[in-house]
């Protein structure tokens, strides 16, 4: 099992998750972050640091959200590990519960 982050880091990109991965799972791209699924370990520290509360256990993923799977475990292969908290956007407040923002998504 592992951990999945899902619509709602799109454009918020709050970083608070990566400090707690004992096994430096995160990867980061220009507007999202992803859990490589084979190095998580489901350990489930991330989720209660996850401010834009868009991170999951893969059973438990939101109707809607079962895409993200695949997308984490593509997006952990092309993007550089990150393990220190970073500064949000600029405007991650206003982007944060927007619905539907995969268009949004940066590769």
């Amino acid at each position: 099992m592992a951990f999945v982050v899902t619509d709602n880091c799109i454009r918020c990109k709050y970083t608070d998750c990566v400090a707690v991965c004992p096994v430096d799972a995160f990867h980061e791209g220009p507007n999202f972050l992803a859990i490589n699924p084979e190095v998580c370990i489901d350990c489930d520290l991330c989720v209660p640091e996850c401010a834009a509360q868009a991170i999951f256990q893969e059973d438990d993923l939101p109707e809607g959200m079962e895409q993200y799977l695949e997308l984490n475990a593509e997006l952990a292969q092309i993007w550089p590990v990150i393990t220190e908290v970073k500064e949000a956007p600029a405007d991650a407040e206003e982007w944060d519960g927007v619905k539907n923002k995969r268009e949004h998504l940066i590769i």
